[in-house]
């Protein structure tokens, strides 16, 4: 996670717990980052005029001034127990950070009462997932919306370990499983990329020509391939 994403998501995580406070050693741990570069982060916030307010002692915190938060969403219990369920599935993937974050802020800023509901009843959906499922790097993510050339190190299938940079196009998740799909400059062409056989993965300053992603260059032999916005179009 970049500094900018980090302030973000920061300020969206106070603004879920206010008028809770987190303390600097919390956040230092749930962004991954040292104490010292969330307090450097909270300072920066504040002097740009974000309503965060500190409380010294062993249980103060920093808070997020509660004039500050959104108003109730508009959802109804469905509507929210959908929303809850589809961030679900995406708990153990490439999204799961931001999926964790959208959910806590979707049950912050819902009425309390209907976010109890919403939260019940999702408690009785379960998803039925693999126990050995290995971690998809966290900069997946990244690779797929940042426009860059990406550096590989990528376990193939027969377990052999190659370096490769890529042009990430785009993504397919299939049965838990997540594919970078991007053009390989070692093959000269459209590759897909099981996230978890992805050892590291380096963002370069380089931005790649543009590619247009057609369907038959996959090769996919079942199913239908749909984008997660054809509903909306």
């Amino acid at each position: 996670m970049n500094r900018t994403d980090r302030l973000y998501a920061l300020v969206e995580e106070l603004r879920a717990v206010s008028p809770r406070r987190r303390s600097a050693r919390w956040l230092a741990e749930r962004f991954e980052v040292s104490v010292r570069t969330v307090e450097r982060d909270l300072s920066a916030l504040q002097q740009s005029g974000v309503p965060i307010w500190a409380e010294p002692g062993r249980a103060g915190g920093y808070a997020l001034d509660a004039s500050a938060t959104l108003g109730p969403m508009g959802f109804t219990v469905d509507e929210a127990l959908a929303i809850l369920i589809g961030l679900g599935t995406l708990r153990r993937g490439p999204f799961r950070h931001a999926a964790g974050t959208a959910l806590r802020k979707l049950l912050a800023v819902m009425p309390d009462e209907d976010a109890r509901r919403a939260t019940a009843l999702a408690s009785r959906v379960h998803l039925l997932e693999p126990d050995d499922e290995a971690p998809i790097p966290a900069e997946f993510a990244a690779a797929l919306r940042a426009n860059r050339v990406v550096r590989l190190e990528y376990r193939r299938q027969d377990g052999t370990v190659t370096r490769r940079e890529v042009e990430p196009l785009g993504s397919i998740g299939r049965d838990g499983a997540w594919y970078l799909i991007a053009w390989c400059r070692l093959r000269d062409g459209v590759r897909a990329f099981r996230g978890d056989r992805m050892i590291s993965v380096e963002l370069t300053d380089e931005r790649p020509p543009p590619r247009a992603l057609r369907r038959e260059d996959l090769h996919i032999p079942f199913g239908t391939l749909r984008s997660v916005v054809d509903d909306l179009r």
